[in-house]
């Protein structure tokens, strides 16, 4: 086999066990974001609820990464050779496949993969009725998203539709550099291209988005105080704003070679392997970080409680451990004129039996103008004892 198809077969392989990586990833992080949010819903969790408002959208952020990968590995050379699962289609079937990639990936999931992903870091910046918490707020965003989308959409499949056409009919570019999708390979697999107009068009894209997301990065910064937090922004600024323009620059270098070549296998590898950087990170920090972090926060929040629980209970054992008798018999006098319950239960008791009201304790009131003495008193350790009559 030569070293050509030996580089092309190794990279599809990595390719292959990267997506499934992705995929596995994501799918757990999609159970952990239903255990959350159903967690949340079940324990009456209220404070925790603008974590979980986004669910949908961080939900939708995964299924374009799947999306995403799935056609990245259609696209690989090695599944449409002899013995492999694309094999059995024809050229023209190939071909296609070829331009449903590039309007599939690089006109719809990329796209929305990136937007959605600015559209999540752009909730922490909202108001609470306006915001993640808002009932309407993942329908709108979605809409948002499938809104900002349609341009590039609609650039991409002009490359498809009559880009050949129009290149054929004009004699622009004899090279196929703008236009060309396909090329064909000598036991009649189809490879596919990168046109470099699809390229231009994600460009202008990356551009603008690029610079919303450092205008977002900004402001956030200035907001957040949480030097943790901070890390997390800088780290996902940083990874989207390089890697996707590194990623485009790739594409774009791709067409001085041949489909097939082994330096277009690695610059096309790259490419790849950039923006698979940016989407795991993306995951990492807007999916599953946030839940974590809840999770912890609900986890301290109830050992706080018990801990303060625990605490008042202690204390509580303490003044009644080191309580006298004249300090019980002032808080017995102290809740007859309160009129508690207990007392009246005693009363009625004291009242039958002609018992002294020394010998019953007041369990229910504690303050702490009852923990000493008046001075001068005895002080007695113990509990009372019954008198003899």
């Amino acid at each position: 086999m030569p070293l050509t198809s030996v580089l092309g077969d190794a990279l599809g392989v990595v390719t292959v066990s990267l997506v499934a990586v992705l995929g596995l990833i994501g799918l757990l992080c999609i159970l952990y974001s239903f255990y959350f949010r159903d967690h949340i819903r079940s324990q009456s969790q209220t404070q925790l609820r603008y974590f979980s408002g986004p669910w949908v959208i961080r939900i939708t952020f995964i299924l374009f990464a799947i999306w995403w990968g799935f056609g990245e590995i259609l696209r690989l050379e090695f599944l449409r050779r002899e013995g492999r699962v694309l094999h059995t289609l024809d050229s023209k079937w190939q071909e296609i496949v070829c331009k449903c990639y590039v309007v599939s990936n690089l006109g719809f999931s990329e796209p929305c993969l990136l937007l959605t992903l600015v559209f999540l870091l752009r909730a922490s910046l909202q108001k609470t009725e306006s915001g993640p918490l808002s009932q309407k707020w993942n329908i709108r965003t979605m809409i948002y998203i499938l809104l900002c989308v349609i341009p590039l959409f609609a650039l991409q499949m002009t490359v498809i539709l009559v880009g050949q056409r129009v290149e054929t009919d004009l004699n622009l570019n004899k090279k196929g550099y703008l236009f060309k999708i396909t090329t064909e390979y000598p036991n009649d697999a189809a490879r596919c291209f990168y046109p470099l107009l699809s390229t231009v068009f994600l460009g202008v894209f990356a551009t603008m988005l690029t610079l919303y997301l450092f205008w977002i990065g900004r402001r956030m910064l200035i907001l957040v105080i949480n030097k943790g937090l901070k890390k997390r922004v800088y780290t996902l600024i940083f990874f989207v704003s390089g890697f996707y323009p590194l990623r485009v620059l790739l594409l774009g270098l791709s067409v001085l070679f041949k489909p097939g070549d082994p330096v277009f296998e690695v610059v096309a590898f790259l490419a790849f392997l950039s923006l698979l950087c940016c989407v795991g990170v993306g995951i990492c920090i807007l999916v599953y970080l946030p839940i974590a972090d809840s999770l912890a926060l609900k986890n301290l929040q109830d050992m706080e409680a018990t801990r303060r629980i625990t605490g008042e209970h202690n204390e509580t054992l303490s003044l009644i451990a080191n309580r006298s008798p004249h300090d019980d018999f002032m808080a017995s006098s102290s809740s007859t004129k309160r009129g508690s319950i207990s007392f009246r239960a005693m009363e009625r008791e004291e009242q039958q039996h002609h018992a002294d009201p020394s010998l019953f304790v007041e369990l229910s009131l504690f303050s702490h103008s009852q923990q000493s003495s008046p001075a001068g008193s005895p002080r007695h350790h113990g509990w009372p004892m019954r008198s003899s009559s």
